[in-house]
C-alpha cells in the first residue's frame, strides 16, 4: 500500500453566528496545492458545504472531510491590521482578532520541529479535549491519519457575516460543534496558526 503525507502550514478560523450557522476557514500559504483558502460551512440543521477554490482542493479536501455540497467558488482573504475579510461565491465574511492570551503567547513559545511531530500531537490531545468537541489527532475516514500543531492563538472579537443573500447574525459561539472531520474547533470563536498534516494509505 502506498502512502501519502501532506503538510498544510498557515491559519484556521472558526466563527459562530446568531443564526446557528458555524463558519471555517482555512489560509494556506504554504500547501502541496501552492497558496489558497477554503471554507467549511455548516448551517444549525446540519448541512455541510465546502467552498473551494480548484478542482484539486476540492476534489481533495472533500475525501478527507465529510460535506453534504462542495462548491467550486473563488475564494478571496484579505488582512489588513488585524481585520480579515473573507469572500468565498455568496458568503461575505468580516471578523477582527483581538489581543493575544495566554494560551497563544504559550503555543509561540513552542519550537516549530517539534510541534510538528505527531508526538507532539499525542501529548496536546489530552488537554485540547478539555475543549468541548477539540482534538488535536484523529481519522476522519478509513486509510486516513490526521494530526494539529496549533502555533498562535488569537481571539476573534466581533465578525459579520452573509450567505446566500442573508445576514446570519451576530457573532456567536461555535457551538454545536462542527462535524466535518474528527474534531471541532474551540467553542469561543478564534484564529489559530495552525500545521496541520494528513496521512493517507491507499489500497494496493
Amino acid at each position: 500500500m502506498d502512502t501519502e503525507r501532506l503538510t498544510f502550514d498557515g491559519w484556521i478560523a472558526a466563527v459562530g453566528t446568531a443564526s446557528g450557522t458555524r463558519v471555517v476557514v482555512g489560509h494556506w500559504p504554504r500547501s502541496p496545492f501552492g497558496a489558497f483558502s477554503d471554507v467549511m460551512l455548516e448551517r444549525a440543521d446540519g448541512w455541510r458545504l465546502l467552498l473551494a477554490p480548484s478542482a484539486a482542493t476540492a476534489e481533495y479536501v472533500s475525501a478527507v472531510y465529510h460535506f453534504d455540497e462542495v462548491r467550486r467558488v473563488e475564494v478571496k482573504v484579505d488582512v489588513r491590521e488585524g481585520v480579515w475579510d473573507v469572500t468565498a461565491g455568496s458568503l461575505d465574511l468580516r471578523f477582527a482578532v483581538g489581543r493575544r492570551g495566554v494560551l497563544g503567547t504559550a503555543l509561540r513559545a513552542v519550537p516549530r520541529p517539534l510541534a510538528r511531530r505527531p508526538l507532539w500531537a499525542a501529548l496536546a490531545d489530552g488537554p485540547a479535549r478539555l475543549m468541548a468537541g477539540v482534538r488535536t489527532r484523529g481519522s476522519s475516514r478509513p486509510g486516513c491519519r490526521q494530526w494539529y500543531a496549533a502555533c498562535d492563538l488569537l481571539p476573534i472579537v466581533t465578525a459579520r457575516a452573509r450567505f446566500d443573500g442573508g445576514d446570519l447574525g451576530q457573532l456567536a459561539p461555535v457551538s454545536p460543534p462542527v462535524r466535518f472531520g474528527f474534531g471541532s474547533a474551540p467553542a469561543d470563536p478564534a484564529l489559530v496558526r495552525v500545521v496541520s498534516t494528513v496521512e493517507r494509505t491507499a489500497p494496493a
